[in-house]
C-alpha cells in the first residue's frame, strides 16, 4: 500500500518526435490510424498522478492494488483512449531484410548516402533530417512517404531509443 513517506515524484522520458508533423501530413496520419497517437505529446501528463498509480502498481499480477480493489489497464482500453484498431491481424516476429535500401527507398523515396551502403537500421536522427519539413511543392507521395517517417519516429522512439 502506498504512504506519502515513501511517495516519489517520477521524472518522465519522452521519446516522441519534438515537433508536429506537417500540416499535410496530418490526413494521411489520420487515415493509418495514427492521427490521435500524434497529439499525445500535447497532453499535459500529471506526473504526480503517474506517480502515484505507480506506487499501487503489482509487478506480479500486473494489476494497480487499491483500497477499493483491483485494477488493471487492458490493450482495448489504450485502444479506447487513443483510438487505435486492435482487432485486425497481429504482427509478430522479426523479419530479414534482405535488401534494406531498396525497402528504405520504397517506404520513403530516398535512403541514406551511398557511403552509407551497408547500413543495417535507420536512426531517428535520419527520419527527422529528412522529414521534419516538407517543401511547399511536395507531391502526395512525398506526403505518404513524411507520414511512414513520422510513423517510424513514433514507434522508434517508444520501442528503441537509438535506433529503428
Amino acid at each position: 500500500m502506498a504512504t506519502l513517506d515513501r511517495y516519489q515524484v517520477l521524472r518522465l522520458r519522452f521519446h516522441f518526435p519534438k515537433y508536429d508533423p506537417d500540416e499535410w501530413v496530418m490526413p494521411y496520419l489520420q487515415l493509418a490510424g495514427f492521427g490521435d497517437v500524434v497529439l499525445i505529446r500535447r497532453f499535459d501528463l500529471r506526473v504526480n498522478l503517474i506517480s502515484a498509480l505507480v506506487e499501487w502498481w503489482c509487478t506480479k499480477t500486473h494489476t494497480f492494488i487499491m483500497p477499493c480493489g483491483e485494477c488493471t489497464i487492458t490493450l482495448e482500453d489504450v485502444a479506447m483512449q487513443l483510438g487505435l484498431r486492435v482487432g485486425d491481424a497481429v504482427v509478430t516476429g522479426r523479419s530479414k531484410v534482405l535488401e534494406p535500401l531498396i525497402l528504405c527507398h520504397r517506404l520513403f523515396g530516398r535512403s541514406p548516402s551511398d557511403r552509407e551502403h551497408n547500413f543495417t537500421c535507420l536512426t531517428l536522427a535520419w527520419l527527422k533530417a529528412n522529414f521534419k519539413k516538407l517543401s511547399s511543392t511536395a507531391i502526395e507521395h512525398e506526403m505518404v512517404c513524411a507520414a511512414q517517417a513520422y510513423i517510424m519516429q513514433l514507434i522508434g522512439g517508444t520501442y528503441a531509443e537509438q535506433h529503428v
